[in-house]
């Protein structure tokens, strides 16, 4: 695959003149970040039905991408298997770039990966993402189960080896003698091309995602664009992208930093829906923290549980990283998020007890940006 291939799907995931003309009065292309929530009384297929209409409607807002994260053994969370989710939803969409966000890459065998996401380019050729995370994704006994091995760690320290291993399958560029320079990803390049020229498979762009310094300085270092886990980490956010930005080395896939920032949002028609759907997103936290994961409470669950003074120090603290309200106040913190990091993307995730109240999140957000109607 040429160099300039790769570049040119990063940069029309910049907003090119086609996008830009999609991004309305946006301060940068709009994004979505899907964890396929499951909230209770209601099922995994009631939740991937969601994501369906999500992933439809977006694309017909004028959404740049729609990114599917990796957690396991959180029943509130259906994303277990992003590879398989985004070829579903690849079936149901046409334009919208679609991506991992993100395949945590210690999990799993780089090959594997290279083949899901050569399978996933085969099925919607340069619409897809490969979003690479070194966390487990889980709690540490379930990393331990997924990985086979001892310790979480085991599989994170060697993180730079297994991307670098990863894109040499994704490239089919082993050198000569290496162990497996006789083995291919397939679909792959070492298909060829057509009898027309056209090459049988594109290699997806890579993206490093991070919520600290280190996948910040290492997609600096080899010239990658970086995603920066706002919405859980958001005290780190303005360091990582100096960080990121200051370390940056142009490569064959940028000339210059590309960084897109997740945000949690949560857009309504009423002010006081909206901070009823915050409790129930705090009081979902306070669960997965301490260790009682379960489906994503109600606001009516919410309001009847008994915080205790740390727990609404707590909610408290989460919520006010939830940029949430009317569809004016959102797009007023959107805006201001922006003037702050200046970041090059804004990839958006709202979470909330009912798929409808999610679908009318990105709704009010597209309308208030001005995006295309659907």
């Amino acid at each position: 695959m040429a160099a300039d291939e790769t570049a040119s799907d990063v940069t029309a995931a910049a907003g090119d003149g086609i996008r830009a003309a999609a991004r309305g009065s946006a301060p940068a292309p709009l994004s979505v970040l899907d964890l396929v929530t499951v909230g209770s009384g209601r099922t995994a297929t009631d939740a991937l039905r969601t994501s369906v209409e999500l992933a439809k409607y977006t694309e017909s807002r004028g959404f740049h991408r729609y990114w599917v994260a990796e957690h396991h053994s959180m029943p509130g969370v259906a994303s277990s298997s992003p590879a398989v989710i985004l070829a579903h939803l690849a079936a149901h969409t046409d334009r919208i770039r679609l991506g991992s966000g993100g395949v945590m890459l210690p999990n799993h065998a780089p090959l594997v990966v290279a083949e899901q996401f050569g399978t996933l380019e085969a099925l919607a050729p340069r619409r897809v993402d490969l979003g690479l995370g070194r966390a487990p994704g889980t709690d540490g006994a379930t990393a331990a189960a997924l990985r086979r091995t001892a310790t979480l760690h085991e599989g994170a320290d060697d993180f730079p080896e297994q991307l670098a291993e990863l894109v040499r399958f994704l490239d089919d560029d082993f050198p000569d003698g290496h162990r497996y320079s006789r083995i291919h990803a397939i679909p792959g390049p070492v298909q060829g091309t057509s009898p027309g020229g056209v090459q049988s498979s594109h290699r997806p762009p890579v993206w490093l995602l991070g919520s600290s310094g280190f996948s910040a300085r290492l997609a600096g270092m080899l010239g990658l664009p970086f995603a920066f886990a706002h919405h859980f980490s958001a005290q780190n956010t303005v360091p990582a992208l100096d960080l990121y930005r200051e370390s940056f080395r142009p490569s064959a896939v940028l000339a210059e930093p590309y960084a897109l920032i997740g945000v949690s949002v949560l857009a309504v028609d009423e002010e006081r829906e909206a901070r009823r759907q915050v409790l129930a997103t705090g009081l979902n936290m306070i669960r997965l923290r301490g260790g009682r994961p379960g489906l994503f409470p109600s606001p009516e669950e919410a309001e009847a549980h008994e915080f205790s003074p740390l727990e609404r120090e707590f909610v408290d603290s989460w919520g006010a990283n939830i940029i949430h309200g009317t569809a004016d106040e959102v797009r007023t913190g959107l805006d201001d998020l922006h003037k702050r990091t200046g970041a090059d993307e804004l990839m958006l995730t709202s979470h909330a007890h009912r798929g409808e109240l999610r679908l009318r999140s990105y709704e009010l957000i597209a309308d208030a940006y001005g995006l295309p109607t659907a």
